[in-house]
């Protein structure tokens, strides 16, 4: 392969380029600030230039690293590596000036890094304002170089400790190439890739089938990303896949089993029975393409309705609930299982498999998914062999997954079935969505150490009155695969599940379940304070709320906390003051870009939810 280029910044006595000059497979280009006359006069720094020419490398002077496209030709400007050992002002500048450098130096760095390049930057103990500092420096008294680095679209993908004693013949000189040197011990040397890029803010339609008929529908903002990702195909190694797959092989050698997860349609008509309109996805077929009631009925096979669903009422129409002529994509797979127990062909005995991606409102923290994929195992067995069924299903469940952690060493799955009751309202999103869809009799949790007690990932019912016949009862498990990987594998933002970045599959090679190491280190976080008058009489639909955040920020919002709920004596007006931290997780976000989120959030809201902004 051809040399890398690395290009070097900053270089004072040349002394670090010298120590590298001659490693297999390097291009070096040593630059510093100064002219060739002044840089030559510093101590050693002759000596290092003659060997760095001697050695074929590429030695250029007066390189501002604000403006490096200016100082090199079109055909020489990718570089795949770039280092900038200590970077400062001169004098006694003090932290904002150096944060303006760097600001400078990361933005000039994005017109010649190579797109998988890595950017070096060593700074001292405490100047990048990092946890990996010790001790850390209170931020505002810090540089911020992740900030500063995001600003410019790159991430921190690793932070090492700058061993300056290791480096054949290198010697620090102090900013300007200044005799009294920088303090180095304890320095860290940073590195930045590049973050993929921003989420697509144009309209994104897909096809998929409905009845006997193909048709389009304009996806919602918040999902552009997550259509048709296809994590659950053959040829998949994502973690959710993984342990669908080893879910089933488990599952077969204690039941007969038959997996139908290829037919399922993505689209419902009409209104889910006892599940909150504002929790729903509704989408409009594009122009000419809704199929008539009969087309439908005719591809039932093919396309399921929400049992209970019924006609509209006058009382439907009156609140606003939607009508059976508009869609929405499927928040859970369960009606399926029931249209699959009411064919003629269900087989008592059988276990039936069904998975798939499903989507749901919801608020925003950081186990509530907006998307996920369900895993639906459904059984019918005779009456009165049901909680040794529940049982058996349970205790195959732990099996497995106590055999996928041996993949994840570090990460020890403390699995538990538990009476729904005894939770009461403590149920995360996933498992309250789950009760308005029908009652639950079991949650199945999983916890990891240090919080042994465990995350709702899966719910258990039993129900007689699915089937005709009066001596079976049927038996169904949902699962949520996207929070059990995160749990499995370390995965501490469910974001990280649907990222673009190739970084994050190739830790699971061939489908292996490993622990997850993060590739961004540290993402900046930006608080904003948004305070309204809600208007008069009317209930605020905090989930809406939520899902505008979504949509606004191409899910960069972390969380929203309530803050004051304020009611004004006299007049009884009432006013929401809400906390909302915008983060990456593993795309870059700098803070201007976070200030025109909050901007543009304010501004929805005002359109969308009816509120007075104060």
């Amino acid at each position: 392969p051809p040399p890398r280029r690395v290009l070097l910044l900053g270089e004072g006595n040349f002394s670090f380029s010298a120590a590298l000059c001659g490693a297999p497979g390097m291009q070096l280009v040593a630059t510093c600030y100064e002219s060739e006359e002044e840089a030559a006069g510093r101590g050693g720094a002759a000596r290092s230039i003659r060997r760095l020419r001697d050695s074929g490398a590429e030695v250029v002077f007066s390189v501002d690293c604000t403006r490096l496209k200016e100082h090199f030709p079109p055909g020489k400007r990718e570089f795949h590596r770039i280092h900038f050992n200590f970077p400062h002002c001169g004098r006694k500048a003090g932290v904002v000036k150096n944060r303006q450098l760097l600001a400078g130096f990361f933005h000039s760095c994005s017109e010649v890094l190579a797109q998988e390049g890595e950017i070096h930057v060593a700074l001292c103990n405490g100047q990048g304002g990092t946890p990996a500092d010790r001790p850390r420096r209170e931020w505002h008294n810090s540089w911020q170089i992740v900030a500063l680095a995001a600003g410019a679209g790159f991430i921190l993908s690793d932070v090492q400790p700058f061993k300056a004693e290791t480096i054949d013949g290198y010697k620090c000189t102090g900013y300007r190439s200044q005799d009294k040197s920088f303090s180095v011990e304890g320095a860290l040397n940073h590195i930045f890739t590049r973050s993929t890029a921003p989420l697509c803010s144009t309209p994104v339609s897909c096809q998929t089938q409905l009845g006997s008929q193909k048709v389009s529908f304009q996806v919602p903002q918040v999902l552009v990303d997550k259509m048709n990702r296809g994590f659950l195909e053959v040829n998949s190694n994502h973690p959710v896949r993984t342990i669908k797959e080893k879910l089933s092989a488990g599952l077969s050698q204690a039941f007969p089993l038959q997996d139908i997860s290829s037919c399922l349609p993505l689209l419902h008509r009409g209104h889910p029975h006892g599940v909150c309109p504002s929790n729903i996805f509704w989408v409009t077929l594009s122009p000419g393409e809704a199929p008539s009631t009969q087309e439908i009925s005719q591809g039932l096979a093919n396309m399921v309705l929400f049992s209970h669903l019924g006609q509209d009422t006058d009382k439907d129409v009156q609140e606003g609930c939607p009508t059976p002529q508009q869609f929405y994509l499927r928040p859970s797979l369960l009606p399926h299982a029931q249209a699959i127990i009411k064919k003629k062909g269900f087989s008592p005995g059988t276990l039936q498999v069904l998975s798939g991606p499903v989507f749901r409102k919801c608020r925003i923290t950081p186990h509530s998914l907006p998307a996920f994929h369900e895993m639906l195992v459904v059984l019918a067995v005779g009456r009165g062999t049901e909680n040794s069924c529940v049982q058996m299903l349970v205790d195959n469940i732990k099996t497995t997954l106590n055999s996928l952690h041996q993949g994840a060493p570090g990460v020890k799955p403390s699995i538990s079935l538990q009476e729904a009751a005894s939770f009461g309202a403590e149920l995360n999103d996933f498992a309250a969505f789950e009760g308005q869809l029908g009652e639950i009799q079991h949650l199945l949790c999983v916890g990891t150490e240090p919080e042994p007690s465990g995350s709702c990932v899966g719910v258990i019912r039993t129900a007689a009155d699915e089937l005709k016949s009066h001596e079976m009862v049927v038996v169904s498990a949902s699962l949520n695969l996207d929070l059990l990987a995160m749990l499995l594998c370390g995965i501490s933002d469910w974001r990280m599940l649907w990222t673009w970045d190739r970084r994050f599959l190739e830790q699971f090679p061939e489908g292996e379940l490993r622990l997850f190491k993060s590739f961004s280190l540290y993402p900046p976080s930006y608080v904003h304070d948004v305070s309204f008058w809600l208007p008069a009489g009317e209930e605020f639909d905090e989930v809406a709320f939520h899902t505008l955040a979504r949509r606004v920020s191409g899910e960069m919002i972390v969380s929203i906390h309530l803050r004051d709920d304020f009611q004004q004596a006299g007049t009884g007006r009432r006013s929401l003051c809400y906390r909302v931290t915008f983060q990456g997780c593993d795309r870059a976000l700098g803070c201007r870009q976070a200030a025109e989120m909050q901007l543009r959030f304010r501004e929805e809201i005002q359109q969308h939810l009816g509120v007075t902004l104060r």
